[in-house]
């Protein structure tokens, strides 16, 4: 069931080039997709944007973890060489539905892997939720393969590991993460010229302004209710905490080589601006759009070319106002949290990482309120051995001893 040793698909064209070559990825023909996180928000978006551009992209890999009846629908739409579901008392579900199919079908957080490694593709893209996308990710960059990086915990957990592993195997990693994408699109022609801060702006999520009196009676539905975006479930309360932003600065410091004091967060609650780059000129550049996640998308498939689409365009005579103001570091003491971690770095963000994924399941499920993550998250830091320079099996041994010890605090 979990075991992959081939595909039954002829391999066209190699793969793991520099990111300026990615367009030339399989001699003009078309560029293979892997979804790892098919049925997710970015996974499902990712689909759309590929099924609207049927001569530059074909889908090779799709993956789920539950949600086999969406997993069989893409299948049979988009028919890939093989899925993958998570849940392995799925798989005759899935198996039987794609009988017909000329589809290979795997499960297993084994199997995930393994298709990870295996060779009919040019580029992942990394949507699985949570740390659950690291050991994937991984098996990619070993095989060469590009990442569209949509999972931003593979590098808060490991990413020296991770971008070391890719800069050996020259692997490029293209950012999907709207924030980070844009800090990539402002590099993109600037990479002689030195940074002197990047500025991740933050739309401060459906509570912004409110003070600890009113969080302590959030619902899970309130949480949800994102102003801007439509996202799933774990990164919207993550956006409701402002956690995912802090993540988002551990990704950064990763993925374009800064210091800690070179990221800066700023909540702008309109989503237009989605980061900024300052030069040690004092140039700022920012990229601008309305917030749409189709967009970082299928910028990352394409790189380095921009397709054209009829995704809806920002009106500058229709704007009111565009507002910045500093995050309320007090209130949402996740973010400070998230940049105590960024500045002593070693295992502390596996940690606070793997405390943050027990906290938002226990709140999803009505567990603990809406302030109790916080303390869960801090708790766990507090209490997990500190480790400067770990080694991969350190960062999942301290990934599954933060996650027992803050189930433990919840009593889950």
């Amino acid at each position: 069931m979990s075991e992959i040793t081939n595909t039954g698909r002829p391999f066209d064209s190699p793969s793991g080039l520099p990111a300026e070559d990615l367009a030339k990825t399989g001699g003009g023909s078309l560029k293979r997709i892997a979804i790892f996180g098919s049925t997710g928000s970015i996974g499902t978006q990712a689909l759309d944007v590929i099924a609207a551009n049927p001569d530059k992209f074909s889908v090779e890999i799709l993956t789920a973890q539950s949600n086999n009846e969406l997993l069989v629908q893409q299948a049979l739409r988009f028919n890939p060489n093989l899925v993958v579901i998570g849940d392995e008392n799925k798989y005759q579900s899935v198996k039987k539905a794609l009988a017909s199919a000329d589809i290979k079908v795997f499960a297993g957080e084994k199997a995930l892997e393994e298709a990870a490694a295996i060779d009919c593709y040019d580029m992942m893209l990394a949507a699985i939720v949570g740390y659950a996308g690291l050991k994937p990710t991984l098996r990619a960059i070993e095989n060469g393969k590009a990442i569209g990086l949509a999972n931003k915990e593979t590098l808060v957990v490991a990413g020296d590991i991770v971008m070391k592993k890719a800069i050996e195997k020259r692997v490029p990693i293209i950012p999907v993460d709207s924030e980070h994408s844009a800090i990539f699109q402002c590099l993109v022609g600037e990479m002689r010229n030195r940074i002197e801060k990047i500025i991740l702006t933050a739309s401060g999520g459906p509570f912004i302004g409110r003070k600890p009196n009113y969080l302590v009676n959030v619902k899970r539905e309130h949480a949800l209710q994102h102003p801007n975006w439509t996202m799933g479930a774990k990164i919207s309360i993550d956006s409701a905490t402002l956690m995912n932003k802090g993540l988002e600065m551990i990704e950064a410091k990763w993925l374009f080589n800064l210091r800690p004091e070179q990221v800066q967060v700023v909540i702008h609650p309109q989503s237009i601006i989605h980061s900024m780059v300052q030069f040690e000129d004092g140039s700022i550049k920012a990229q601008m759009g309305l917030p749409d996640m189709k967009l970082p998308i299928q910028y990352a498939l394409a790189f380095p070319k921009r397709l054209r689409n009829d995704f809806p365009r920002y009106d500058f005579k229709k704007v009111n106002m565009l507002t910045f103001e500093e995050p309320d570091v007090k209130t949402f003491r996740n973010l400070a949290l998230a940049t105590e971690a960024l500045n002593r770095g070693g295992n502390l963000p596996c940690v606070m990482n793997a405390a943050n994924e027990i906290a938002v399941f226990a709140f999803l499920r009505n567990r603990i309120n809406f302030l109790d993550m916080t303390d869960v998250i801090e708790r766990t830091m507090e209490t997990i051995p500190f480790v400067q320079q770990p080694t991969l099996e350190e960062y999942f041994e301290s990934d599954g001893k933060a996650r027992t010890f803050a189930a433990d605090i919840i009593k889950l």
